[in-house]
């Protein structure tokens, strides 16, 4: 018996720790390097700390599992000082942290804030967890964690952190039918049939999450809106979500179809004029707000692919805005505004159009609306220019979106760190108030004065038991919560960060798998869509490629509208000679890219026809260098390939294995991508692929026979 006993304890110990991706960054486990838990032990014997509120207590616990499981000893908790390694968490109401903080301007730093010091009391050195609220005491506790995750030295503390953005949040596209719209990890993980009565452990864990990276929102439901979400039924179970959330600082929020009250309400009209539909979104506010007394607000998509407006009814934006944020302004709630907005019925450069909608209602927004901007004017893709509208409005706060999931990047098999996306774009210089005036000072508010300011990851969060599909889609989720409560953070910190906490610490592994994850982007750009080519994916799923799809119901969901590709060249003009939409940016942004000898090579088929003989800086005319950038980026796939086969004896036997298998799929993708496009484009340039390139083992007409009429994500 003894010896059947004893296998079958090693194999549940097995699958208790079984690296399945479910603990993200928050693994906790127990330091290798004795010497190193053995100082931190020393450092962080006892632990005194505030319980009165359920974040206190939620900091507590999260302190109590990390310290335990990375000290490989259960943590002891103290109502007094010791002689050696207290750490002390709390607000200024606990007397120890006021003395310790005295000489600090603690007011500095907000209602989220935190420091993390180190401080002398007699002969016991304290580590001081420090906050003007509960949650920025949960927040610093996280940082703490953080800071023994990767290792660093906790032995002379002196950080001050506070955020950046105000509203940092999670855009769920979840269906109430359990369906996630662009999603690639599963279904959604909303139980709407379980809820309010069900509290699946998936949400707490998801909080915890969220708090460790600074998120402090997140919006349940699809901007492509289901009016029943607002009903009594369903904001019962919203406000369960809501009370799980509530400990870790989180705020929910939901999207409001523009036309409920007609669809739930009984009215004949949504016009935001009218006073009965006033009335109707009046007590709608007071009916959510009496079951979450801190809802966040609302979300919206309105006049855009098919959605409902305020332009059905001759109003515009800010009537439709405007009338949501007189509703929610009584209870201190935001309208968060959608700008993505194009029509079949405008002739325009669909890349003009939410300047040209938006621009002329700067101004006339209430004070409690925000106006969400994605971060390129066309729809997400690999590599866009900044959107002409950041830095266009300064009399209206203007709120980043970004999309973690890979609508355009590969869905959910590719390998893809999207950070050097998202600084490319806060770091471009829009020149609203001349040099030097980032995408990231007119998000803050910094630029021009606004107290209001937020940031939108639309979320690449699913069922999948490790949450986002691909292990290293993770690092997106992790990376945009932490930019988004400091975007100054670099992209070699956060994936050093991520992988720290994640695979492990050891030196060997860290660099090169830092390597991997920062060379990806590019990679994806390069096999996909170099020298500013865009949105050539396949129609509708916008799987693969499709350069060639000419059949959509409207002109610019085609790819061929968007590359142009003739006989002559390829890439769309929007100088002066084209669709001028370089006109919407300030004159030194028009300048630069407006001249094809300064325009970056990176966009230059954005903003340019260009000849296919015309020499690059490589020396390379347009079509080799076309060439080159395909070639390039599967190569690049392939050394990443190369360089996690090494990474074996560092990584556990689960993800590694799930790793290389889902390398090995985007490296036959990548394939996919550079043959099918370059075969089609070649049939304008009229020019061979170059000797020594592997050539493409089918022809253009088997890449456009692919079928795929159950891609996930639709």
């Amino acid at each position: 018996m003894r010896h059947i006993i004893l296998p079958v304890l090693l194999l549940a110990a097995t699958l208790l720790h079984a690296e399945n991706g479910y603990r993200l960054w928050l693994r906790y486990d127990a330091i290798a390097d004795k010497q190193l838990q053995n100082t931190y032990s020393k450092q962080l014997r006892w632990v005194l700390a505030d319980s009165t509120s359920a974040t206190l207590l939620a900091a507590r616990r999260e302190l109590q599992t990390g310290l335990t499981g990375l000290l490989a000893h259960p943590v002891s908790f103290t109502n007094t000082l010791h002689t050696e390694g207290t750490i002390v968490i709390g607000t200024l109401h606990n007397t120890i942290i006021q003395q310790a903080t005295a000489t600090e301007n603690m007011q500095a730093l907000g209602d989220e804030g935190y420091c993390i010091l180190t401080r002398k009391k007699g002969n016991n050195t304290l580590t001081i967890v420090a906050a003007n609220t509960d949650k920025g005491v949960l927040y610093g506790t996280f940082h703490l964690l953080r800071l023994l995750q990767t290792q660093q030295n906790i032995s002379k503390l002196n950080i001050f952190s506070k955020p950046r953005i105000q509203h940092r949040l999670l855009n769920h596209w979840d269906n109430l039918n359990g369906t996630v719209e662009r999603g690639y990890a599963g279904f959604s993980i909303w139980n709407w049939q379980k809820l309010p009565g069900y509290i699946d452990q998936r949400y707490i864990d998801y909080a915890r999450a969220n708090a460790s990276i600074g998120i402090n929102g997140t919006v349940l439901s699809n901007v492509n809106a289901n009016a029943w979400i607002l009903t009594d039924d369903y904001l019962q179970k919203v406000a369960a979500l809501a009370n799980t959330f509530r400990p870790y600082g989180i705020k929910v929020y939901l999207t409001a179809r523009f036309s409920a009250p007609v669809e739930i309400g009984g009215l004949k009209t949504a016009d935001p004029l009218d006073t009965q539909v006033q009335a109707w979104w009046q007590q709608k506010a007071k009916d959510i707000y009496s079951y979450i007394p801190d809802f966040g607000g609302f979300v919206v998509k309105a006049n855009s692919e098919g959605q409902p407006g305020p332009q059905n009814y001759g109003r515009n934006h800010a009537d439709g805005a405007n009338m949501l944020a007189d509703a929610l302004a009584p209870f201190g709630g935001v309208v968060m505004w959608r700008a993505f907005v194009y029509s079949n019925e405008t002739p325009e450069d669909r890349f003009k159009q939410a300047y040209n909608e938006f621009t002329p209602l700067d101004g006339s927004f209430r004070k409690n609306v925000l106006v969400q901007v994605k971060n390129g004017p066309i729809d997400f893709q690999p590599r866009e220019p900044f959107h002409p509208l950041f830095g266009a409005m300064p009399n209206t706060p203007l709120m980043m979106e970004f999309q973690l999931t890979q609508e355009y990047l590969g869905f959910s098999t590719h390998l893809v760190f999207l950070p050097s996306l998202f600084k490319e774009c806060l770091n471009a210089d829009t020149y609203a108030k001349g040099p030097h005036t980032t995408v990231a000072d007119i998000v803050s508010g910094i630029a021009d004065h606004h107290s209001l300011s937020g940031m939108a990851g639309v979320a690449n969060i699913g069922s999948d038991i490790n949450w986002c599909g691909h292990p290293f889609a993770q690092a997106n989720w992790y990376a945009y919560g932490r930019l988004a409560w400091d975007y100054t953070l670099s992209e070699q910190q956060l994936a050093g960060e991520w992988i720290r906490q994640t695979f492990g610490n050891n030196k060997k592994l860290v660099e090169n798998v830092q390597q991997m994850m920062l060379a990806s982007r590019e990679a994806v750009v390069n096999y996909m869509t170099p020298l500013g080519l865009h949105h050539i994916m396949g129609y509708g799923h916008h799987y693969g490629p499709a350069p060639w799809y000419d059949k959509a119901p409207r002109a610019d969901w085609n790819p061929v509208y968007f590359h142009r590709a003739d006989s002559t060249g390829i890439g769309f003009d929007r100088t002066t000679t084209g669709s001028n939409a370089l006109a919407q940016y300030k004159p030194a942004v028009q300048k630069q890219f407006g001249d094809v000898a300064t325009c970056p090579e990176d966009y230059l088929l954005w903003f340019h026809h260009i000849p296919w003989n015309y020499r690059l800086s490589s020396g390379r005319n347009l079509w080799q260098e076309l060439c080159y950038k395909y070639y390039s980026g599967v190569d690049t796939v392939r050394r990443m390939q190369h360089t996690w086969q090494q990474m074996k004896p560092y990584i556990d036997s689960e993800r590694f294995e799930q790793v290389s298998m889902l390398l090995a799929i985007q490296e036959k993708e990548a394939v996919w991508w550079r043959n099918a496009c370059l075969l089609y484009f070649q049939t304008f340039s009229r020019m061979p692929i170059p000797k020594g390139y592997e050539q493409p083992d089918h022809t253009l007409e088997y890449y456009k026979a692919l079928k795929f009429p159950y891609a996930p994500g639709n």
